[in-house]
Parts: C-alpha cells; sequence; structure tokens
C-alpha cells in the first residue's frame, strides 16, 4: 500500500495538497489509482481509490455532486489536473472537498495522470519486493531473475538449476504462463484452474497425465490480495524434500510481483475500457472517445467494427476470464482492440480495414477458442456492423449487444449473427420482458403440451415440423414419417386445442411466435 504523503513527497509529479482531509488522512493507506471524467464514477470507483480527473464532468454535475458522488465510493480522495481550460481548480470544488473531508491534490498540467500510475505501479512493486526479499533470505537468484524481467519462465529456470522438478505456472483462467519440465495440455490446465476458484485453495490436484493419474503440489501465487494463479510442481507434497517445498514456496512469492504487475495493468485498461463504452452510449465528447481509443492502439479516425460476446443459455452471460480471452485473441491476430467486460456481455471495437463479410469469420474464429477455454458453454457474438470512425460508433454498438443478447436466448440458433441478419420476429420479440413472452407461450400452447403428456402424443413437434417446412402438407409427412391423412388429422387435434387453425395466416404467426418465444 501507498499514501498520498507518499504520492506528494515524489517531486517529479509535481503534486500539491489543497484540502488535506481530517487528521491523518494523508497518510491512511490508498487501494490504488483511478482516473474518470463520469459525473458519478461510484459504480466504478472501489473503496480507497485515489480519483484522478481534469473536470470534464462539470457540464453534467456540479462539484458538490461529484464530490459527493466520490465520497459515496469511499474513495481515498481526488487528485485534479490542470488544463489551458482549467488552469487553477475551481474553488467551488476545493470548498465541496473541504466541507466533505476528502483530501483534494493539485496536479501541474506539464505531468499527465499516466505519470501518476507509473509512479504508483513501481511503489507498489517496489513495496512487494522489499518485503518479500526482507523475508526470504535465500531469494537472491529470483530477485534477479525478476529484476530483469525475466517473468514466470526466468522463476522456473532459477528453480531449475537447483532442483530437477517438473514444473509450470497456470492462471486462474486455465492459462500456462511457464512451463519447465512438465507438459500441460488443456484438460489439465482447466483442473488446475478449477482448483483455485476453490476457497481455500486444496494443496494438492489429482491430475490425469499419460502415465496415469498423479498428485500435484499446488502453490498459491496472490497478488493484491487475491489467488490469481498458482505453481505447480507434478510431485506430491509428500514426495518433495524440505528444501524443494522451501525453495517452491520462495518462488511462489516472488511470482505475485509479476502477478501483481499484470493484473493491476489489466485492471487499469478494462475500466479504462468500460468508461469508454459508457462515453459512446451517451453520446457526445467525441474527441474523447477517440482520444481514449488510440491509447489501446485503435485508430479512431478509420473504420471501426464492433461485437459482443456472450454465454447463451440460462447461465451468466459472463464469466471471469472471458474478456482476457477476446483481447488475448484479437491481439494474437494482428489486431488493434478494445476490449470491455461487464455482466451482460463483453465488447470489442478494433480497427477493421478488412472487407465487412470476413468480420463473421473472425467472430467464429474467436468463439471458437472460447468454447475450447470454456468447454460445457455456448458462446454467440452479436455484430454490430462497421462504424466510419470514432464518431459513429454508437448505433453499432448498441447494435451488436442488441443481436448478443437475441443470439443468448436462442440456445439452438445461429452463434453468430448481424443486427440486421435477424429476424423481424425476434427484434420484436426481443421488445417484451421474458415473463409475458412466456406467459403467452404458456397460454396458448399449455393445451397442446398437457395432450402430448396426458396421450404420448406428438402434437407440438409435428407443429414445428409443419412450420418449419412452411406449411408444405407432404414435405412435413415425409419429415415425421407419417402419412398425409394422419398429419392433416393431427393439424385438427392441434386446431381444436389451441383454437388457431394452421391454415389461416394469422394463426399460423401466433403459433410460430408461441414456440419462437420459447428461445427468447
Amino acid at each position: 500500500m501507498f499514501t498520498l504523503r507518499s504520492l506528494v513527497a515524489n517531486a517529479s509529479l509535481k503534486l500539491k495538497v489543497l484540502v488535506p482531509g481530517p487528521e491523518g488522512a494523508l497518510d491512511e493507506p490508498v487501494a490504488w489509482v483511478h482516473n474518470t471524467e463520469l459525473p458519478d464514477p461510484s459504480p466504478y470507483v472501489r473503496e480507497r481509490e485515489l480519483v484522478l480527473t481534469n473536470g470534464l464532468w462539470a457540464g453534467q454535475a456540479s462539484a458538490a455532486e461529484f464530490v459527493a458522488n466520490v465520497r459515496l465510493a469511499r474513495a481515498a480522495g481526488i487528485v485534479f489536473g490542470l488544463r489551458p481550460q482549467t488552469p487553477s481548480t475551481p474553488p467551488e470544488l476545493v470548498s465541496a472537498c473541504r466541507d466533505a473531508g476528502l483530501p483534494l491534490l493539485e496536479i501541474a498540467p506539464a505531468v499527465p495522470f499516466t505519470e501518476v500510475s507509473q509512479a504508483v505501479s513501481a511503489m507498489y512493486t517496489d513495496q512487494r519486493q522489499q518485503a518479500l526479499v526482507g523475508m526470504v533470505r535465500r531469494g537472491d537468484a529470483l530477485a534477479t531473475a525478476i529484476s530483469r524481467g525475466a517473468g514466470p519462465s526466468g522463476v522456473l529456470d532459477v528453480l531449475r538449476r537447483d532442483h530437477d522438478l517438473p514444473l509450470a505456472v497456470v492462471d486462474r483462467m486455465g492459462r500456462v504462463l511457464a512451463a519447465a519440465g512438465a507438459d500441460l495440455d488443456d484438460a489439465q490446465a482447466r483442473a488446475v484452474a478449477a482448483g483455485l476458484a476453490r476457497r481455500p485453495p486444496p494443496l494438492e490436484l489429482k491430475l490425469e497425465l499419460d502415465r496415469g493419474e498423479t498428485l500435484a503440489a499446488l502453490f498459491p501465487v496472490g497478488a493484491v490480495g487475491d489467488v490469481d494463479a498458482a505453481l505447480i510442481c507434478l510431485r506430491p507434497l509428500s514426495g518433495l524434500e524440505p528444501a524443494e517445498q522451501a525453495a517452491l514456496e520462495q518462488a511462489a512469492r516472488f511470482l505475485s510481483l509479476e502477478v501483481a504487475k499484470q493484473q493491476a495493468v489489466q485492471a487499469i485498461e478494462m475500466r479504462f475500457a468500460g468508461e469508454l463504452l459508457e462515453m459512446v452510449l451517451s453520446g457526445g465528447r467525441t474527441a474523447e472517445v477517440a482520444g481514449r481509443l488510440q491509447a489501446f492502439g485503435v485508430d479512431a479516425a478509420g473504420p471501426l467494427a464492433v461485437f459482443a460476446l456472450a454465454f447463451s443459455g440460462p447461465e451468466p452471460a459472463t464469466t471471469h476470464g472471458l474478456a482476457e480471452l477476446a483481447g488475448e485473441f484479437l491481439s494474437a491476430a494482428g489486431i488493434p482492440a478494445l476490449v470491455a467486460g461487464g455482466t451482460q456481455d463483453v465488447v470489442s471495437v478494433l480497427s477493421w480495414r478488412h472487407p465487412e463479410p470476413e468480420l463473421p469469420l473472425l467472430a467464429e474464429r474467436l468463439l471458437a477458442a472460447v468454447n475450447r477455454r470454456f468447454p460445457g458453454r455456448r458462446a454467440v457474438a452479436g455484430l454490430g456492423g462497421v462504424a466510419p470512425h470514432a464518431a459513429g460508433l454508437r448505433q453499432p454498438l448498441l447494435h451488436a449487444r442488441e443481436a448478443c443478447r437475441v443470439l443468448r436466448r436462442s440456445p439452438h440458433g445461429p452463434a453468430v449473427r448481424g443486427f440486421a441478419e435477424l429476424g423481424t420476429h425476434r427484434l420484436l420479440l426481443g421488445l417484451v420482458d421474458s415473463e409475458t413472452l412466456r406467459g403467452f407461450s404458456r397460454d396458448l400452447l399449455g393445451p397442446l403440451r398437457e395432450h402430448d403428456d396426458r396421450r404420448g402424443s406428438d402434437l407440438e413437434a409435428t407443429l414445428r415440423t409443419f412450420l418449419d417446412h412452411d406449411g408444405q402438407w407432404a414435405a412435413t409427412a415425409a419429415a415425421l414419417h407419417i402419412h398425409v391423412n394422419t398429419l392433416r388429422n393431427r393439424l385438427a387435434k392441434i386446431a381444436e386445442l389451441t383454437g388457431r387453425d394452421v391454415g389461416r395466416t394469422e394463426d399460423r404467426v401466433d403459433l410460430f411466435l408461441a414456440l419462437a418465444a420459447e428461445t427468447s
């Protein structure tokens, strides 16, 4: 942890304390920094985070309202960044912070917020490294590997110099970050990730290897208080010498430094991306949207494609690691992209200078990667089309999310569709709440289903097949392997039970929508 006082002591940041807050507030620990221009950032700011702002929210909220929202999030304080338009901190913001007892700092125009983030990241990393080096006296080689940027692979190389052990580092998303003497496949990596999801994680895991089942020792790797990865040794704990176990525990602690840096960067980027989507949806501030896209390497002046990704079915639409996987996939494909994860979908905005028909092919490849990483789940992607530049992103974003939402509610339908490809009935059904749709379907088809349950008949299946074959009697009878007269009798019974005649267009539409509502 760091404090506001330690930040102010960093002369390169040129921070000035305008409101110190209550006694001791400058010495309270700060969790992290959060850059925002939202008038109400409270849903996104974590407790004890330091809010960085240029005051662009001023046209949408008063200083008192903004400070109240920051206070609601229990933030550590506010850093106001000066710029040519605001050469001094607004007096009303100073007054509001003083009244709320919230520390307020001012940063010079020449110092960008990224320098604050970098200073905090460096400070946090240094503190963790010093603490671990102080606790572990035999960590010289590991510290050298980390400080030189060797990463997880460098740590395993250090371990293997002294101990001939089969090792791997796996994160909680089932990704093998490094391996030495161990070759884990996707199924084994997923088993490790499942073990990490347990609280607390087990000390040993059963893994299926080519030579049979084995117990593997698991050493959690923690960053910012969470278990984010594991150092895996393909030996049971009982088979490890005390010196080997001590060395593995030591290495796991050093690995947490690397994971902490990675997690910090990912968290900042994900929040940054989420706020950008909010800006796009709210309209306006096009210049700032373009600037944020450029920060992700996305050419805001060129064509931009948008698609939304989620899991279909009744389970949660997204899961931890889905956004990261999408980002990794697009990066590996050499496509600059912004990826923002949420509870309903994962949205990707990417530079797109290819023919638009190639976008579904890219989405299908991404879905294949997602389904491999998350077996048993079915991913879908809604395509919003291509915007000519950043100013035109709002409609493609809305279309991508709506298409994704419709696909989510159709577990047996296509996995990738553009908004324009969705049937009109799907879009109309999407405007009606789920309970109303279920009630409509239940009331119309209930007698049919009761008859099927009581008599063991196939009236509902007959109706579906009849509609799937566009009401063609001969084709339907052939598909059901029954005589046309039998089909005629079944459809007559359906008309009797539902009050709808399949020979009438409006009645046929009612039956079609009632069946479609089951998957909406």
